[in-house]
């Protein structure tokens, strides 16, 4: 058990008589406890923040910079605790979880070294008659207190990637982390603070959606950072006005395998992506489609690494899969495949849930209007179907109102060039998964799956604004 944790506001460390109790997914057992924050206490978080952005703004770059690359050591100092904490409120996998937090780091570091670099351009304005000895000086401004709304299934790098940009631009942050996984993000917390950052940057703060959304139309909060589902994110935003809004949203991540790539390769990769955390990751591989002349191979390799992953207990070193979130997320998720299976797609492998657990499920003989191709499982749930050209194949995956990433494997470059040319989506990965993300890359999708990006460099772009100084010599 970890035990109780408070929340952050203000600079302290705060209780309240509501208490959170979180349980872990895989056996139900007390992972620990925590509290929400009650009216008053939100006003201080508010407060807090909007008196900090003043000190925040006005801090040296230097200073800024060595205070988040100190949170960065701190996190892989600590990095068996926080990933043991981590599998232990979501049910990853403790290999997972390890890998989790190496990116948080770098995550981090990456914003250190952007902090630094935060600069701006010079304009000339001397292009037009009247307009002699005039230059422009562009620089970039934090917008004011940022609100952070993060997910369950990465709580600890995708808080990271709203914290650290936030602080690397000097923006204010009040931080709301999924009520599944909160651990893990007061940990962090703890770790920012310990750093010296200044009391009301940083305030974590566990709360109900109602008041969240009443934090979110306080005029004091200048930007929304929100990643979770497309229905609450765009609702969200509808209530943005003038403020600044990043949404990263759901998808249901296309993968097309040509004839002339590595097949094996590419379902062993396939597998990978379509199955890590239980598909519980929004560029998880949703659907498959494969050239038809390579696809009984494809089929075959595939289904034997579906049948090669172990799913157990999230901290032992061996476990593949562990369960899902919670029981109605894998119940919708069944039932999502019986519907589907009922309009006469066939189910290859796995098909039944157990509690938490999903079990690595393949169908095909799928069509594009069943939920499992048209919406987000986000469960282990993939399709494969054949195609016969390769743009049949791009414009399969352009079906549906999510547009985040794909994949696309083929030896041929000039293929590669078509599909960025012509997918719908936020990213293009050539001869690999939709599910791959490095830190620094711009990050977020088209469509219903999102608006404005993530990826340190760019969320502190989506946190600033710039201004431009006219001068007349």
């Amino acid at each position: 058990m970890v035990g109780d944790l408070s929340l952050i506001i203000g600079g302290e460390r705060r209780t309240s008589g509501d208490v959170l109790e979180i349980r872990s997914p895989y056996d139900g057992s007390l992972v620990g406890r925590t509290f929400l924050a009650d009216d008053a206490q939100i006003e201080v978080a508010l407060a807090s923040a909007e008196a900090s952005f003043k000190d925040l703004r006005g801090m040296p770059a230097y200073m800024r910079s060595e205070m988040i690359a100190a949170v960065a050591r701190a996190i892989e100092e600590r990095g068996h605790e926080i990933a043991r904490v981590i599998s232990l409120e979501s049910g990853k996998p403790i290999k997972d979880s390890r890998a989790e937090v190496r990116r948080a780091a770098t995550t981090f570091q990456l914003a250190s070294e952007e902090a630094k670099r935060l600069g701006g351009e010079v304009v000339p304005l001397d292009i037009s008659p009247g307009s002699e000895g005039r230059f422009g000086i562009v620089r970039r401004f934090p917008v004011g207190p940022v609100l952070g709304i993060a997910p369950f299934n990465f709580p600890l790098n995708l808080v990271a990637h709203k914290v650290a940009p936030a602080m690397a631009s000097g923006n204010p942050m009040l931080l709301k982390p999924s009520p599944r996984t909160p651990l893990t993000a007061l940990l962090l917390g703890g770790i920012v603070t310990a750093a010296g950052w200044p009391a009301g940057g940083l305030n974590i703060i566990n709360c109900t959606n109602e008041q969240a959304g009443r934090i979110w139309k306080d005029e004091r909060v200048r930007k929304l950072s929100f990643t979770g589902s497309a229905k609450v994110g765009w609702a969200l935003k509808a209530l943005a006005g003038e403020r600044k809004v990043t949404l990263e949203l759901g998808g249901n991540a296309g993968v097309i395998v040509h004839g002339d790539a590595d097949v094996a390769a590419a379902a062993k990769r396939c597998a990978l992506g379509a199955f890590s955390n239980a598909g519980q990751v929004c560029i998880s591989v949703q659907r498959i489609y494969v050239d038809k002349r390579a696809f009984e191979e494809f089929r075959e390799r595939f289904l034997s690494a579906c049948k090669s992953l172990r799913k157990g207990d999230p901290l032992d070193e061996a476990t593949d899969i562990g369960p899902m979130i919670d029981e109605a997320a894998a119940r919708r998720a069944e039932e999502w495949v019986l519907e589907a299976v009922a309009g006469g797609a066939r189910v290859l492998a796995g098909g039944r849930r157990k509690g938490n657990f999903m079990e690595p499920t393949v169908l095909t003989d799928t069509r594009p209007s069943m939920k499992v191709c048209s919406e987000e499982v986000f469960a282990p749930v993939v399709s494969i179907e054949p195609y016969a050209a390769f743009e049949d194949a791009v414009g399969l995956v352009n079906t549906g109102r999510y547009g985040l990433q794909a994949g696309v494997f083929t030896s041929d470059l000039g293929r590669v060039f078509k599909a960025f040319e012509t997918l719908d989506v936020g990213g293009v990965v050539a001869n690999d998964l939709p599910t791959y993300r490095v830190d620094n890359m711009p990050y977020g999708g088209v469509k219903m799956s999102g608006f404005g990006r993530e990826g340190v460099r760019y969320a502190i772009e989506e946190m600033t604004e710039p201004r431009l100084l006219v001068v007349n010599y």
